[in-house]
């Protein structure tokens, strides 16, 4: 069986489905590998060395895809797929999509819908991929913050610790912690659900926020935040307000899964903040979580705060990012691998198959794509 890895061509999309680590994995299986010219560029992997680990260079998308019963890709690809193919990546499908899969014969597989279970941890694709960027966001906001992180001493005068605030604390948001006082910082960190004051507190971060019966019931059985009463928000708000006055950098990690990003930040909240101030928005590919995030773009308010909004936070780190996904991917494929049959077998009463398949067999299955009624 063919497998076909994939150029990725939206826009600022540096990473790639496969490395050469995980095609001689694949090779391994059995497989037949395809890898796209110029796929792994933009995370540093070379066509020599997909070469050098078994994978025969397609000349374009095409050509990768001609006789492919696996096509792997980090975003939905644009090109035609063959019939009755296997797609996996973080496709961000909707109803419409998926039906676009069903009609095409595709049986597309969406890693982002992968539930929280413990034998789904190693094939997560979220998760590596927000630790990365937890990472990524507070070496951005060091960089951005135009002084020091840790305390300094000269004999010059002293140059106090930054003071750093994590709104969210799940994946990615612990990472921001964890690296921000590794860097120096005094770091206090916020998040609705109940578990996150200890995980806050065991990374040595102050909690800050507001705590009534319905933020016991803050959290999803599968681990995500859910979306609260607006009286909730505005209670909380109210407290994270008189904080964030007197933070320099303040990084912004709450999303609410399938849903836009909660505003935590007001102008208001902004405002009150020192020039110089940086607020480093991850959540800004589901339309951010400060009211002045520009998407794609750092902004210079009117005070002197800087609000970053950039996109895609991982691909920022491709190299990294692009391994741990590609070994996500490859563990979902061989666990649900026949080896008498060389071939993907996904059982469909598997919790973990049901989570992450939109089509089968020019149907769709999944719950959450059916058409509206």
């Amino acid at each position: 069986m063919r497998v076909a890895v994939l150029k990725e061509r939206r826009s600022g999309e540096t990473r790639v489905a496969a490395t050469p680590e995980t095609v001689k994995k694949y090779i391994g299986m059995g497989l037949d590998v395809a890898v796209e010219a110029g796929a792994g560029l933009a995370s540093g992997f070379v066509e020599a060395a997909y070469a050098e680990a078994g994978a025969s260079i397609a000349a374009d998308a095409a050509a990768a895809l001609e006789g492919a019963g696996i096509v792997l890709a980090v975003r939905a690809p644009e090109a035609e797929l063959p019939r009755g193919a296997l797609l996996i990546g973080t496709l961000g499908a909707d109803a419409a999509a998926a039906a676009a899969y069903a009609a095409a014969g595709v049986d597309a597989c969406s890693m982002e819908l992968l539930p929280r279970i413990t034998r789904a941890q190693s094939m997560d694709v979220l998760s590596s991929q927000a630790n990365l960027a937890g990472y990524r966001a507070v070496i951005e906001g060091a960089a951005a913050y135009d002084r020091g992180f840790p305390m300094m001493m000269t004999a010059a005068g002293t140059v106090p610790a930054a003071n750093v605030f994590v709104m969210g604390a799940g994946v990615a948001g612990l990472q921001a912690i964890a690296t921000a006082r590794r860097l120096g910082g005094r770091v206090s960190a916020t998040d609705v659900r109940p578990a996150a004051k200890e995980e806050i507190k065991s990374l040595g971060a102050t909690f800050v926020g507001y705590e009534d019966e319905e933020s016991k019931a803050a959290q999803t059985a599968g681990g995500y935040a859910k979306q609260l009463s607006a009286a909730f928000y505005a209670k909380q708000a109210e407290v994270v307000a008189a904080h964030i006055a007197k933070q320099d950098v303040v990084v912004c990690t709450a999303l609410v899964q399938g849903r836009r990003a909660p505003t935590l930040v007001t102008a208001a909240m902004v405002e009150s903040m020192k020039p110089g101030s940086v607020i480093v928005d991850i959540a800004a590919d589901a339309g951010g979580n400060c009211a002045l995030t520009q998407p794609g773009e750092m902004v210079v308010t009117a005070n002197g705060v800087k609000v970053l909004g950039f996109t895609n936070w991982p691909g920022r780190r491709p190299a990294a990012a692009s391994a741990l996904y590609a070994r996500n991917l490859l563990t979902f494929l061989s666990t649900f691998w026949d080896k008498e049959a060389k071939a993907p077998k996904l059982p469909e009463d598997d919790e973990i198959v049901k989570g992450v398949a939109l089509t089968r067999g020019g149907a769709v299955v999944h719950p959450l794509m059916q058409p509206a009624s």
